[in-house]
């Protein structure tokens, strides 16, 4: 077998990555569902879908598994509800797009930019450098 220097290192940060993705897709339907409750009262499965740029029939699948998840709840007809667990997972999502799109912002990049790179990135960044973003961004408002 060929030794690869680092190779154990880059493996625990592919893994990393492909469990980041595999959590983005629930966290962006809870978070969404969340704001479309504070926003409108309510959520439905068309403005879900409206709003997450995707077929009634992908959000719907994703319902399904968000909801064996426990972390969303959807009965026949009714609004979709988000459980504690899923009320959890948005506002952790919600709070980490905040860090970084403040963080961006702090460097320079333009609004439109800062959020839509935040979109993505809030999915991925490690605990440690989303710390390490929140005390830079502190520090770079106070000019210093």
């Amino acid at each position: 077998m060929v030794q690869v220097p680092g190779a154990a290192r880059r493996a625990a940060a592919f893994r990393r990555m492909r469990d980041a993705r595999s959590s983005e897709v629930a966290e962006d339907y809870v978070e969404m569902v969340g704001d479309l409750i504070a926003e409108t009262g309510s959520a439905r499965l068309t403005d879900l879908a409206d709003c997450l740029g995707v077929a009634p029939a992908t959000a719907a699948k994703a319902l399904q598994r968000l909801q064996r998840d426990g972390l969303v709840e959807t009965k026949p007809y009714r609004s979709i509800t988000l459980t504690e667990a899923g009320e959890t997972m948005a506002a952790a999502s919600r709070e980490r797009h905040r860090i970084v799109h403040e963080f961006l912002i702090a460097l320079g990049v333009s609004g439109e930019t800062a959020e839509a790179d935040a979109e993505g990135i809030e999915h991925h960044v490690s605990p440690e450098t989303l710390t390490l973003f929140e005390a830079m961004t502190k520090r770079l408002n106070k000019g210093g």
